[in-house]
């Protein structure tokens, strides 16, 4: 019997999707996601920016008092080297200073009040401004917290963290304890190469490849380089976050993490779905949606 070509096209791709399957390699374990946590995890986002002064020493304090699971920041590093914490590259919007994060020296850094611009009503009352709240440095938070989990944002320099954030890592012993997290997936590669033994999120690009894949039914051919999937709702048109993309996330072992989520019914909703986590402003809320 003659083999018509459609059919040889047809065997061999059968053949490479078995290849694929076959190949693919789910997420391992990691003892970030330890299985006796509290899942799913109230992860405060800037140590909750909705309640407190995000970025602060006054705001993980006061996520920690409250009981959350994680606390989110972002990483910066100043002109002489030292490790802070803030969300934009420069000190314009939460401070009463200017300029870039990455040209000024942790003594200038340190004169700001990080507090000054901080208002829980649109601008109509500043409460913590001139209260001496600065802006925090990671090695304070890490010696302040040894105890807790902390997703910590790498965001765009003109130098690379990779180094010197892994060294402080690997100094206060906190390779189980921190989620790295970064949308440029340069920066994110650096990092993992400095530090593999420490978890990461997807970069921007992976996300997107993940997203997509799923979309297609193809999520179980996807061998992820990275442990978590912090997604938004939806992106470029696109809804991220469904039920099906919970369950193929799952598939991989990975897990789902989606921000910034402040509201109770939409909390409601994905925890129903099953996430492991939520990142939010408003950690006091999660809180008691869990009746925590």
């Amino acid at each position: 019997m003659k083999i018509k070509t459609w059919q040889i096209i047809t065997l061999v791709f059968a053949f490479l999707i078995v290849l694929l399957r076959l190949t693919s390699n789910p997420a391992p374990k990691h003892p970030y996601y330890a299985e006796d946590l509290n899942y799913p995890l109230v992860i405060a986002h800037q140590g909750g920016d909705g309640v407190w002064p995000g970025e602060s020493m006054l705001a993980f304090q006061n996520a920690v008092e409250l009981g959350v699971d994680v606390l989110e920041m972002d990483l910066h590093i100043t002109s002489d080297g030292v490790l802070v914490l803030m969300h934009d590259e420069t000190v314009d919007r939460t401070t009463d200073g200017s300029g870039e994060i990455e040209a000024m020296t942790i003594e200038q850094i340190k004169q700001l009040d990080a507090a000054y611009d901080w208002s829980p009503d649109g601008g109509a009352t500043f409460p913590y401004r001139g209260q001496g709240i600065q802006v925090a440095t990671l090695e304070e938070v890490f010696t302040a917290f040894p105890e807790m989990r902390m997703t910590i944002e790498i965001k765009r320099t003109n130098g690379s963290m990779a180094k010197p954030f892994c060294n402080l890592i690997r100094e206060y012993n906190m390779q189980e304890k921190v989620l790295v997290a970064s949308f440029h997936d340069e920066r994110l590669n650096e990092f993992r190469a400095e530090c593999p033994e420490v978890a990461t999120s997807s970069a921007k690009n992976e996300t997107t490849v993940f997203v997509l894949m799923t979309k297609a039914y193809l999520g179980g051919f996807y061998s992820p380089a990275f442990y978590s999937l912090q997604v938004p709702e939806e992106s470029g048109g696109i809804t991220v976050m469904t039920p099906a993309f919970v369950k193929a996330a799952h598939a991989r072992n990975l897990a789902v993490e989606p921000w910034t989520i402040n509201d109770e019914e939409t909390m409601r909703k994905f925890i129903e779905w099953g996430v492991d986590g939520i990142i939010t402003d408003r950690p006091d809320i999660m809180m008691e949606v869990l009746g925590r």
